[in-house]
């Protein structure tokens, strides 16, 4: 069954009617681009198979009601929310996430109120974005049902507005220090592309990511060991490149160019040297992944994935033993390029694997945990992905 049929059939389960319509929302997978988005940079995202879906009924009463499909076939109720009692740090835990995306849309006018129920297989903790997933596909669904469609034309917000939406209720409502990659792939994604970002002027571009014509695939390498953007990792790097920028005098490190780097490093202290040429080299890699990719050199982009890996390593120092094995694991039995993917401390790391090798690079990786006593990963291959939307009931 797809997200969008569990969403409807618990919904009716729980509310023994149908609900009024039903959104979904993917997951995503960063090709590359990590850290650069809340440094006014470029990123390089695609959209996963992988849905969160969100079935919806209006109320008049404004209250807002959630409930969730586990993994395990269990239902969670979050409890009746009033929507205009929502402040930071009135709600716990996984309800947090759609109570402060109604939150946010409460100081848009709506507040009405909802019946959700929420259903999907995005992996969760996983550094796929199943948070950011779930977030969009109830901004769509609130909107939805007040008859708004974003970026449906004049009157209408755009995918960039709801996605700042988004990122305003994970940012202030949750408390997790974000920047804007997730919630912009999730809704604004395209089928076999991937999205080339400008975060600072919002300007997109869909690239051309044809994998199976090209012979490759994405091997997306979950190490199922935990992955939490709301702890202090990432909030201390974040807090240190906008101290970095500060000193520089720059808006944002994406004012540093490559060739001003040395320049730029020579005026910091120690502790922010690594953060800024992380931010500063990914930004370039992006660029030249999207100029390889332009050209239908889908190949040839191994060294800018492992580079990049190995900058969030040594330089941004976010990554773990497991993802390391992982990238080394690949990459010893022959992808053209590995990395971790997404915020860090955790999570998923990608190889770009020729289609023949698949099935060899996937056993080596678990070759390589099962000797290291590790859990053995979700490994599976995915192909970029439609953006979020209306589903039909």
């Amino acid at each position: 069954m797809s997200a969008a049929s569990d969403a409807v059939a618990t919904f009716r389960a729980l509310h023994d009617r149908a609900p009024a319509g039903i959104w979904s929302a993917p997951g995503r997978v960063n090709l590359i681009g990590e850290h650069t988005d809340y440094n006014d940079g470029f990123v390089l995202p695609f959209a996963l198979p992988h849905r969160l879906a969100a079935a919806a009924t209006p109320r008049e009463d404004g209250v807002l009601t959630v409930a969730t499909l586990g993994s395990d076939g269990r239902v969670q109720e979050s409890g009746p929310l009033t929507i205009a009692d929502l402040e930071p740090g009135s709600v716990e835990g996984w309800a947090a996430y759609p109570a402060g995306v109604t939150w946010v849309l409460r100081d848009q006018g709506l507040a009405n109120g909802a019946d959700l129920v929420i259903a999907g297989d995005v992996p969760s903790g996983a550094g796929l974005s199943s948070s950011h997933a779930l977030e969009c596909a109830v901004a769509l669904a609130l909107l939805g049902l007040a008859g708004i469609t974003p970026g449906a034309g004049a009157g209408s917000p755009t995918l960039h507005e709801v996605a700042r939406w988004v990122q305003r209720s994970e940012n202030d409502f949750v408390g997790a220090p974000t920047g804007l990659l997730d919630q912009t792939a999730s809704l604004c994604c395209t089928e076999s592309n991937v999205l080339f970002l400008d975060v600072r002027s919002g300007e997109m571009e869909q690239v051309p990511f044809p994998l199976e014509e090209s012979g490759v695939r994405i091997l997306i390498m979950d190490t199922r060991t935990k992955h939490s953007h709301a702890e202090g990792g990432y909030g201390e790097r974040r807090r240190g490149c906008e101290r970095a920028a500060e000193l520089l005098g720059v808006k944002a490190l994406r004012d540093i160019g490559l060739s001003g780097l040395d320049a730029a490093l020579a005026k910091l202290p120690d502790e922010l040297v690594p953060l800024v040429r992380h931010v500063v080299t990914e930004n370039q890699r992006v660029l030249d992944t999207v100029d390889l990719l332009r050209d239908g050199r889908i190949t040839e982009i191994g060294p800018q994935l492992d580079a990049s890996h190995v900058s969030m390593r040594d330089d941004y120092r976010i990554s773990t033993a497991e993802l390391d094995l992982a990238v080394d694991a690949a990459r010893q039995a022959g992808a053209l390029g590995a990395r971790m993917t997404g915020g860090g401390f955790g999570g998923s790391a990608i190889a770009l694997v020729r289609e023949s090798d698949v099935d060899t690079v996937g056993r080596a990786v678990k070759a390589a945990y099962e000797a290291a006593e590790l859990r053995h990963p979700r490994l599976f291959t995915a192909v970029p992905s439609r953006g979020a939307g209306r589903d039909e009931l």
